[in-house]
């Protein structure tokens, strides 16, 4: 009797191991394909987009004309023009701008997160970092479209309130929570013996955190930095609604601009597909992806080599 009920106990126990070695490939093998679904995506994007795009670079592509003109006029049905400088140089100059606001105010937050704050503190203010950072493009494309425009006119005295300004504002505020929460991370990775080094060499709180603290997290900063870059050359709905849209260099920050994403955005619905509009639409998509991968890649880079140091 016993020796039946032991066979039969160890029967039922091999037979538990079979199910659970099963069930661990078969998790092993989802974690795999989700996480490779990612990157099957991302390149089913890019060829899908090169694909479409191609044809204007093997028949009207033209690197003096396309690099250094600014006259975007696809429309022209006797010499369409495709002039992507102006386009450039009003994307450049509404990201940087917008890295000067997004910058001091994400350093600055994620140095208090992670050095001052404590306690409940630190998570509230960790929570609104995240909910401001899951505010839709097209929300904050309407704040710069309804606040921010009345109230650059009233307060320069310009006729219009959609410019490189409001755009470089408005999109300074869409960086810098996704800044914040990367800085953050790399102030917390700094090794806390590098802090108590410095306060028992006399140094105060501020002289730990500026000659310790962010020169060794200055490559993870960096990272957030690159980060914030990206999402500004790619973001799309808020520039087209706080810019003003114009083909234009702009002088100073009070003259609407057109960004590249804009561009694409408000002229895609209106081409025929295949055209020869069509397609310098999807070569501009050609450009634009390979800038936020670089971008990304080199942020990517930096952010590991400060983890495995």
């Amino acid at each position: 009797m016993t020796t039946s009920s032991t066979s039969s106990s160890s029967h039922l126990s091999i037979h538990q191991r079979n199910v659970d070695w099963y069930i661990d490939k078969a998790i092993q093998v989802i974690v795999f394909l989700s996480g490779i679904s990612a990157i099957l995506f991302i390149v089913g994007i890019f060829i899908f987009v090169t694909a479409e795009g191609i044809g204007f670079f093997t028949d009207a592509f033209s690197f003096s004309e396309v690099f250094t003109s600014e006259y975007w006029d696809p429309s022209d049905e006797d010499a369409p023009e495709y002039g992507i400088l102006a386009l450039m140089v009003g994307t450049a100059s509404v990201t940087g701008l917008a890295m000067l606001v997004a910058i001091p105010f994400s350093l600055g937050a994620a140095i208090y997160i992670a050095e001052f704050a404590t306690g409940k503190t630190r998570e509230i203010l960790k929570i609104l970092i995240e909910l401001l950072a899951a505010i839709p493009s097209v929300v904050w494309g309407f704040i710069g479209l309804s606040i921010m425009n009345p109230l650059i006119i009233d307060l320069f005295d310009i006729p219009v309130g959609l410019n490189v300004l409001n755009a470089g504002i408005i999109l300074g505020l869409m960086a810098a929570p996704i800044m914040t929460s990367i800085a953050e991370d790399a102030l917390k990775a700094v090794p806390d013996r590098y802090r108590e080094a410095a306060e028992a060499l006399g140094a105060t709180r501020w002289q730990v955190i500026y000659k310790t603290v962010i020169p060794a997290a200055k490559n993870g900063l960096l990272g957030a930095i690159l980060l914030g870059v990206g999402r500004g050359f790619g973001e799309t709905m808020a520039v087209l609604m706080a810019t003003g849209h114009a083909v234009n260099i702009p002088g100073s920050i009070f003259e609407p601009v057109r960004a590249l994403t804009a561009t694409i955005a408000a002229e895609l619905g209106e081409t025929a597909v295949g055209s020869e509009h069509y397609q310098a639409l999807f070569s501009i998509g050609i450009f634009l992806f390979l800038i936020t991968f670089i971008i990304n890649l080199t942020a990517d880079l930096i952010v590991r080599g400060i983890k495995n140091q």
